[in-house]
């Protein structure tokens, strides 16, 4: 075995003094309809459709001065031996282990349920704190409809409707009792975000839990495994950061499951919310164009770029160097900024290099650029190559200056800039890119034409 392949990122998840609440129960009772209600957003998929949730999805709620983590579970089967339902379970059972507080959801209309009976059973021998939480109760005579629920021994029921609100924050206070309250830390969510994007199937879960060296998020030989898109907040050489994992991006002729829809738009609100996105192309398969479609968004989105050709091992030379080709060919217009990685998620190989990338493209997204460099690098350019001319007059390029970050915007003010051709654009993007060695980021350069004092003379 290699050093790259003995090689075991010094990664863990971040430790904090927030308590956590697991949310439980079977499928389709309201655990990520609750989850969003408890975190004020809307960062778990909804839909009136069973198995939904499928990893630990992880989210931040505050009640007053308490703060605390929330983590919605998929449908709990603890009798399930194999396949996704399995590995489900497993990712339920990781999260109590996690939890302060585990919620029991179990659902008032259909009422007390065998699977409950399961659930409950199992619960009871893990020695956490549980909650009974009824749930879609809207409408209904408390007492009455928690009355059957308290065959399963937990406790008093709690009432509550998760889609309208009731008594959401009754439990919550119920469930943080025991916590002392906490200043929330203000750095947060300032952390690099890290979106891992690309096809179905391509490793990308794997690829995650390699960076958190533990098994985080479900990975199965399925595509569509991933249906959400999963935050995971995590250390590494004392510094943190928030990797997504995202579904599997298809063509738009062949997203037509509710479920899938949902899941394309998750990924595509990831890329958006993203400081980096990591594409992550099969080695095995060629460069499809679906694969440039997801980069082509990637680069439109503005976001710093690493690109992880997976599943390396194993190949020939022959097929590695067609890959090679093809991505020279197919994404071309990437190799101006950033390098192809050639790994394996699953082996560990060709890891070193990665998370280096990262944080090189994370570093030029957000650089501070100064005007007089800037604005000296501009002028240089335009003496080495002036733009050329426009009818009767020159544009005439005076300065520069930095107009926002993630990505890097470059505004440069002076006269005719109208008439700057695209070509001349790229030829300054490039230029400004080489100065300041903004690798791993796209660069824009916008003109802003300035008033001609003389113009009314």
């Amino acid at each position: 075995m290699t050093e790259e392949e003995k090689l075991v990122f010094s990664v863990e998840i971040i430790k904090t003094m927030k308590p956590i609440l697991v949310l439980i129960g079977r499928p389709n009772v309201g655990k990520s309809t609750l989850f969003n209600r408890l975190t004020c957003s809307r960062d778990a998929i909804v839909a009136n459709i069973p198995g939904l949730t499928r990893d630990r999805h992880y989210g931040q709620g505050k009640l007053g001065n308490k703060s605390f983590l929330v983590v919605d579970t998929g449908g709990f089967e603890p009798v399930v031996k194999e396949g996704i339902l399995h590995e489900m379970a497993l990712q339920t059972m990781h999260a109590i282990d996690e939890a302060d507080v585990v919620l029991f959801i179990v659902d008032a209309r259909q009422g007390l349920v065998l699977q409950d009976k399961i659930i409950s059973n199992q619960l009871r021998k893990t020695g956490r704190k549980i909650i009974l939480v009824v749930n879609k109760t809207e409408g209904m005579e408390a007492s009455l409809i928690t009355a059957e629920f308290h065959e399963l021994g937990l406790g008093q029921p709690c009432a509550i409707s998760a889609a309208h609100g009731e008594n959401v924050n009754e439990l919550a206070e119920l469930a943080l009792v025991d916590f002392p309250e906490q200043q929330r830390d203000k750095e947060e969510n300032k952390y690099p975000k890290i979106a891992i994007v690309g096809r179905p199937n391509v490793g990308k879960s794997t690829l995650v839990n390699k960076l958190l060296g533990e098994d985080r998020v479900i990975t199965f030989d399925q595509p569509g495994t991933t249906r959400d898109s999963i935050n995971i907040e995590f250390e590494r050489n004392n510094r943190h950061y928030t990797l997504i994992d995202t579904a599997g991006l298809r063509r738009r002729g062949r997203v037509s499951e509710t479920i899938e829809k949902f899941s394309v738009i998750k990924t595509l609100q990831a890329v958006e919310r993203a400081n980096v996105t990591v594409l992550v192309l099969d080695g095995r398969n060629e460069i499809s164009e679906q694969d440039a479609h997801i980069a082509g968004f990637i680069i439109e989105m503005g976001r710093a770029l690493v690109l992880a050709v997976n599943k390396w091992d194993g190949l020939d030379n022959y097929q590695r160097e067609t890959i090679k080709r093809e991505i020279s060919r197919k994404l071309a217009f990437l190799l101006n900024f950033t390098k192809p990685h050639f790994i394996s998620a699953l082996r560990g190989s060709g890891m070193t290099k990665l998370f280096p990338s990262i944080d090189t493209a994370y570093a030029a997204a957000m650089a501070k650029l100064s005007t007089p460099k800037l604005t000296r690098t501009l002028l240089s350019a335009v003496e080495k190559q002036p733009p050329p001319r426009a009818g009767k007059f020159r544009p005439k390029l005076r300065y520069a200056h930095q107009g926002g970050s993630n990505p890097p915007l470059i505004i440069v003010h002076g006269s005719t800039l109208n008439h700057v051709p695209k070509a001349y654009q790229r030829y300054l993007e490039n230029t400004f890119r080489k100065t300041f060695k903004l690798e791993g980021t796209p660069l824009r350069v916008e003109f802003k034409v300035s008033r001609n004092p003389y113009a009314n003379e």
